[in-house]
């Protein structure tokens, strides 16, 4: 039997994914709903070709996701990064935004495809964002947060009408980050 048999083809992706997301520092939970491994081979997979073969700097972040919403709308570089996040999502379509620009996540559950798209959307972001304020694991919560419409949304800025993330239970003074920053709200 070859390697390049069609048999292999899914453990074979779901193996790339894994690997992937290990150097994205996910956690091991995120890893296993993506791919469907153990997490026993998990763990076996970041021992073997990180810990082992020499991939330094590559660490496991251990305990639950973060969950809180405050580190996207923080401060106007936060929300901006949060909202190049989402526009990614919805060009790689995880996510498709509706005509009263509510978020609705593309997939009923994440797969190893799933996956792959978040990986593109985070490594697009990073090449985006010179210093970036957002882990891999704080692009999945953001990808879980804005797709249920509640904690966190989209605004339209009054003055440059482009949408931005927004937390639903703050005050907004309806300027989206990009135009905060440069000093364009009066």
């Amino acid at each position: 039997m070859r390697l390049t048999d069609d048999r292999y083809s899914g453990e074979r992706s779901q193996f790339e994914l894994a690997l992937r997301m290990i150097r994205h520092e996910a956690r091991t939970r995120t890893i296993r709903e993506c791919t469907g491994l153990s997490d026993d081979r998990i763990r076996k997979l970041y021992t073997t070709y990180f810990r082992n073969g020499g991939s330094a700097g590559i660490k496991r972040r251990r305990g639950k996701s973060p969950r809180q919403i405050t580190r996207f709308v923080k401060n106007s570089e936060n929300q901006m990064q949060a909202t190049t996040l989402v526009a990614l999502f919805s060009a790689g379509l995880l996510v498709r935004i509706d005509n009263d620009d509510c978020v609705h996540p593309c997939w009923p559950r994440p797969d190893v495809e799933f996956g792959h798209r978040l990986c593109r959307a985070y490594e697009t972001y990073l090449l985006l964002h010179k210093d970036p304020q957002l882990s891999f694991e704080w692009a999945w919560n953001l990808l879980q947060c804005i797709s249920h419409n509640d904690e966190l949304f989209l605004a339209t800025c009054n003055h440059c009408h482009a949408f931005y993330v927004q937390d639903a239970y703050a005050l907004d003074r309806g300027s989206c980050p990009a135009c905060e920053i440069s000093g364009e709200v009066h």
